[in-house]
């Protein structure tokens, strides 16, 4: 099911950091690693509105690869935010910090040979193509979870819409900021329509 990817793995290139560093080569490879673990490293980027089934669709799907065998790790939002990104807020431009930052990570995951598996609302199509380009041709699998934003409010499991329709949260997604839709997302899938099991299964046949 999880395929080897031979390619080589993605290298930062000198001019992205601001320190005068250059790339140290590791003796042992990402291939090396998938080897000792017996599949590719890849990443499994969830998008979509709050409410949409994300963070579920995710969860399911770690439960399975596990019981598989697969080494996974998966990276939620909220929980990202209570470590790593605990310093930004949700302006459009700590967004964009918070997807750089997890799209840094992921790509480390990647690269030890571990299935990473991320629910991000991820809002912005420029964030979500730069963390592509950190991964090689066919590592990077997008899930737009395009549950339609009513059906979202309906569900409101945090609470967040309501607050945002009262004006307590500012630049809340789909309600005074924007989402900007996958042009080329390699899964769709509409969590009001399709069960969980329907939609982890066609989530397996990407890997």
């Amino acid at each position: 099911m999880i395929h080897q990817n031979s390619e080589l793995p993605y290298e930062f290139r000198e001019h992205d950091s601001k320190a005068n560093v250059v790339w140290n080569r590791t003796s042992v490879t990402q291939a090396m690693r998938e080897q000792l673990n017996g599949h590719a490293g890849k990443c499994m980027w969830f998008t979509g509105f709050s409410g949409a089934g994300k963070s579920s669709l995710a969860n399911a799907l770690e439960v399975e690869l596990n019981r598989r065998g697969y080494h996974t790790m998966l990276l939620d939002g909220d929980n990202i935010r209570h470590g790593l990104c605990r310093d930004l807020g949700m302006s459009e431009a700590d967004r964009a910090e918070n997807i750089r930052r997890v799209g840094g990570v992921a790509r480390l995951f990647a690269e030890a040979g571990i299935i990473v598996i991320t629910a991000f609302i991820s809002p912005f199509r420029a964030d979500r193509d730069a963390t592509r380009e950190l991964f090689a041709a066919g590592d990077f699998i997008e899930v737009h979870v395009d549950t339609p934003l009513d059906v979202c409010e309906r569900r409101d499991p945090k609470g967040l819409y309501q607050k945002a329709r009262e004006g307590k949260i500012k630049d809340f997604t789909g309600i005074n900021s924007p989402y900007e839709v996958p042009k080329a997302a390699e899964v769709t899938v509409n969590t009001d329509e399709l069960g969980q099991q329907e939609i982890i299964s066609r989530l397996l046949k990407e890997l």
